[in-house]
């Protein structure tokens, strides 16, 4: 039985839901209770008899995980550190919502070994904070960034979109600026996309909203030379960091590695196998605490399969792909070198700056 060394956990409960979200969360607390808390810490012990757990990384994610309270938080993470070895722990990333974390909430967080903060900030600018349904206003994300600080975080990740409507190259700029001269270890600066079953994908539908792929790659390419000139490395299509800062968890992901999700609608993969927890808060946790299966969908992987999600993810990456591991995509690989969308380098398969605004059309030949 191999070990299994990357661990997240899906908190969805989030104090508004965002008109571009398509991850499963819940507003309001009903809830938020320790019967939910044991219910994860349930199934990590159900876990623990199941598979060799050895944690290199755990992320939380969600939904907003900081949006527990501090007595919530502790008894949690108390919980986990009492039942998993940590001895082997080189990263703990939490995400946090600039509205929910005060200096109480911070220190308890690095106080109980979470070492890496992923702060939502989204963008700078007050108006587009609105427009994105946000919770927090650009003063309070700052405040909070230098909480954050003073409580001993040391690597600090900044969340950015680009491409919101109505947003300008001058508002982007200026987020990006702003950005730099916080000095965060990270940045991930994703290109909004318009999910469906989200508010924003029905102002789509109805002409509200408009997609521009022109204004998206000036964005892009603006986001690239900003942030590169600054001394971050552009390590994956979404994701800047300083060196050898880059996050361990999502590298893990690209790489292939087994991973254990925990919570409702979490995914794991092991082996060739793919599951998710059943997307239900509720009934996450009535089946976890009565013994019952929490397995909403699975799936078995061919190697063949397994092999191309993990080749699209790696061409997102600056590693690549080993040139000689391509194979059966060879052919494909060979009309995107034509076309200048890749390049061989070190005997990798890596792209090439016109390869990165055509990243999805690249990976999607691997799958």
């Amino acid at each position: 039985m191999s070990a299994i060394r990357h661990l997240y956990f899906h908190i969805p409960f989030c104090p508004k839901l965002c008109p571009y979200c398509s991850f499963y969360v819940e507003t309001g607390t009903k809830n938020k209770t320790t019967r939910f808390l044991d219910a994860l810490l349930r199934e990590v012990e159900a876990a623990r008899t199941a598979h060799d757990l050895q944690p290199e990384t755990i992320y939380f994610g969600g939904g907003t995980p900081s949006a527990l309270t501090c007595e919530q938080l502790e008894y949690l993470l108390n919980g986990l550190c009492s039942r998993l070895d940590l001895r082997g722990l080189r990263e703990w990333t939490f995400e946090v919502n600039p509205a929910t974390v005060r200096a109480d909430k911070a220190r308890l967080l690095h106080g109980a070994g979470v070492s890496r903060i992923s702060l939502g900030v989204q963008s700078w600018d007050d108006a587009l904070l609105k427009t994105l349904g946000r919770v927090h206003n650009a003063a309070q994300a700052e405040k909070t960034y230098g909480v954050l600080r003073d409580a001993g975080f040391a690597n600090v990740n900044i969340d950015l979109m680009f491409a919101v409507p109505g947003q300008t190259l001058a508002q982007w700029q200026a987020t990006l600026q702003r950005t730099i001269a916080l000095r965060p270890e990270h940045v991930s600066s994703y290109c909004l996309t318009y999910e469906e079953d989200t508010a924003y994908f029905r102002q789509l539908q109805l002409g509200t909203f408009r997609q521009d792929d022109d204004r998206d790659a000036d964005l892009f390419e603006t986001t690239i030379d900003t942030l590169t000139a600054a001394g971050f490395e552009h390590y994956e299509i979404s994701n800047y960091a300083r060196p050898g800062l880059e996050s361990v968890h999502n590298f893990a992901y690209w790489r292939g590695a087994d991973y254990l999700g925990f919570g409702p609608s979490a995914f794991s993969t092991v082996g060739l196998r793919r599951w998710q927890n059943v997307p239900d808060t509720a009934a996450y946790t009535q089946r976890v605490l009565a013994g019952e299966s929490t397995v909403y969908f699975s799936e078995e992987l061919t190697p063949e399969i397994r092999a191309g999600e993990i080749a699209a993810f790696a061409v997102r990456t600056r590693e690549g792909i080993a040139t000689e591991a391509l194979g059966r995509w060879r052919s494909e690989m060979r009309e995107f070198h034509e076309l200048g969308f890749l390049e061989d380098r070190a005997g990798r398969t890596v792209l090439t700056r016109r390869g990165k605004l055509m990243a999805d059309s690249v990976a999607e030949a691997f799958v």
